[in-house]
């Protein structure tokens, strides 16, 4: 039997979302078309736009999809940008230290129009370091563009997006956030919070892989668009839809806004009672894990974190070490972001939080999700505390 415990890289489809794959694939129509079948399509299409809107609270005509999360920032980052359908450019980007690769890149940014912005020991964002960045832009030049993700894909970290949207405003800068890990674990309104645009990825909800959303806070703010060439998405990105995973994503964004509001249409406790749940298994796997081995070290522990994720690790136990040993034992953990994998190398986000190389190196990453049980956490714990003893017979230490 295998445990798989990686839902920040992806999480497993869930049935329903199948389900919904499956009876899409009948819709036979280009929802371009005029006659039935592609009205059918197209029904499909924004029924899933309204689904997705609703997880943010967002107007649902600002939902742009995408092939994924990646596309959605690479969109969002560009100095062409409307504010009111009137061009209003951006001169230059400040992202946190920490982001997805897909924010590091700068999207169409070019190296010199990008700065990053400084974070604590325990990966939040120093507002005080923005605020100075802020303060020195030259706005002669064009306007700020800020870049914060809400969640750590790695840490879990929760960054204070509301307290960086009243600097985006104070300072008339477009901000974006990256919402693919908060997106299900924490209840987002895209007009409360104050940003101009978040991204979105199916495959973190328990949907279909390659499909994703660009959403914009409101009409009217438009970036310049990625993909060219026709009319689909209000001309906002080109080519024929995906019928079908567009389906399955608002399938998914519909379970994860019931799961936030706790089986009820409206809005549920500051916790749902799944967070509440995976929370709880996370708290057992640290303790028992600070049981195994005392000295661990777990990133973000002081810091505001999603309930679902713990990233650690034990000095002198390489990372990819580790990985092999508990894949062998049928247990699925990465040590990082997916977008890495294939290799095993020093976290970015580690190294921006001021630890070493060889601690950033041996970082493991636990991430739950919604088939997660107690017997995962318990398998997980068990292993472990077999690997631990037999590194420390390998060293000559009593454990």
């Amino acid at each position: 039997m295998r445990h798989y415990l990686d839902y920040n890289a992806t999480a497993p489809l869930r049935p329903q979302v199948r389900e919904a794959l499956i009876r899409a694939m009948d819709l036979g129509g280009n929802a371009s078309s005029i006659h039935s079948e592609g009205r059918e399509a197209r029904a499909a299409i924004e029924r899933a736009r309204a689904q997705v809107a609703r997880l943010v609270a967002a107007p649902v005509g600002s939902v742009i999809f995408t092939s994924g999360a990646t596309e959605a920032n690479m969109q969002a980052l560009t100095p062409d940008m409307k504010w009111d359908y009137e061009a209003k450019s951006a001169s230059h980007l400040y992202h946190s230290a920490v982001e997805h690769p897909s924010i590091l890149s700068g999207g169409r940014f070019a190296a010199d129009q990008m700065s990053a912005i400084a974070v604590d020991d325990k990966g939040v964002v120093d507002l005080s370091a923005l605020q100075v960045l802020l303060a020195q832009h030259d706005q002669s030049q064009g306007v700020p563009m800020i870049a914060v993700m809400a969640v750590n894909s790695e840490t879990g970290v929760v960054q204070p997006i509301a307290d960086i949207a009243a600097l985006a405003r104070d300072y008339d800068a477009y901000y974006h956030i990256d919402a693919v890990q908060a997106a299900g674990r924490v209840a987002l309104d895209i007009g409360q919070i104050g940003c101009t645009s978040m991204a979105l990825s199916s495959h973190k909800l328990g949907g279909p892989k390659g499909i994703g959303a660009l959403i914009m806070a409101r009409e009217g703010l438009e970036p310049a668009p990625l993909i060219t060439g026709g009319p689909q998405e209000n001309r906002n990105r080109a080519g024929t839809e995906d019928v079908q995973a567009i389906v399955g994503f608002g399938v998914a964004a519909e379970l994860a806004y019931l799961q936030l509001c706790d089986g009820k249409d409206g809005q549920g406790a500051n916790v749902s009672r799944e967070m509440q749940r995976l929370g709880a298994l996370r708290d057992h796997f640290e303790q028992g894990l600070i049981d195994i081995a005392p000295d661990v070290v777990i990133f973000g522990k002081g810091a505001q974190r999603i309930e679902s994720c713990c990233q650690f690790a034990i000095a002198g136990m390489r990372a990819e070490t580790m990985l092999i040993q508990l894949d062998l034992a049928g247990i699925a953990v990465s040590s990082g972001s997916a977008c890495s994998s294939g290799k095993v190398s020093a976290s970015h986000v580690l190294t921006a939080m001021g630890f070493d190389a060889e601690l950033a190196g041996a970082a493991v990453r636990v991430s739950l999700g919604w088939d997660s049980e107690a017997a995962d956490i318990e398998k997980l714990l068990n292993v472990l505390e077999k690997i631990c003893a037999k590194h420390s017979k390998k060293l000559g230490l009593a454990l």
